[in-house]
């Protein structure tokens, strides 16, 4: 694998989308509902994890994946419409090691398939603007190979230091956080 791969997307009007974001910066895109097809909804779909916890409706992926058909083009004509409307996210605790509690949201399964062929869509146009030595929250790319590629430049590059900071908890200990001003922004900007 690469260090410096680029995300390729599936469908050819994404890969266009894609062509037209590198090829003119500027461009801003005012309409891409058109992208969101029945066949972006199934990629979406198929790329959940089977196991994944039910959001609100009770509903997984399994169940879901019963009417699979029926249910895409019913989501399809709601998004086409303008009808389609999130479901409130579940809200769920967990317990931290150090005796707090952690919240996080638990969409439905509806909404991470809409929530998946956006992305998808989003994808086209904004990675084109990464640098390829950039992995955090990106398609195919992981901590893992941010190490990866880490102990490659380490091993065969000039280093002349590595700063190592921990930043994990850093606004939720304090209000005040040494990286950021009063304003909420950082130093350096």
């Amino acid at each position: 694998m690469s260090h410096t791969q680029r995300w390729n997307p599936i469908c050819p009007q994404l890969r266009r989308v894609q062509e037209v974001a590198q090829a003119k910066s500027e461009e801003r895109f005012t309409s891409l509902a058109h992208l969101l097809t029945e066949a972006a909804l199934l990629r979406a779909y198929r790329g959940l994890k089977a196991g994944a916890a039910p959001g609100v409706d009770g509903q997984t992926k399994a169940s879901y994946g019963e009417h699979l058909k029926d249910n895409l083009r019913a989501l399809h004509e709601r998004l086409r419409t303008g009808r389609y409307r999130a479901q409130p996210v579940l809200r769920h605790w967990l317990e931290k090691p150090d005796g707090g509690q952690r919240p996080i949201g638990i969409p439905s399964v509806e909404d991470k398939i809409v929530q998946g062929a956006v992305v998808e869509i989003l994808n086209s146009i904004y990675e084109v603007d990464f640098y390829g030595f950039s992995y955090g929250f990106r398609p195919g790319r992981s901590q893992h190979h941010a190490l990866r590629a880490l102990q490659t430049v380490l091993q065969k590059g000039r280093v002349s230091w590595v700063l190592d900071l921990d930043l994990k908890a850093c606004l939720d200990a304090s209000s005040y956080c040494p990286l950021v001003h009063e304003d909420g922004l950082n130093k350096s900007g």
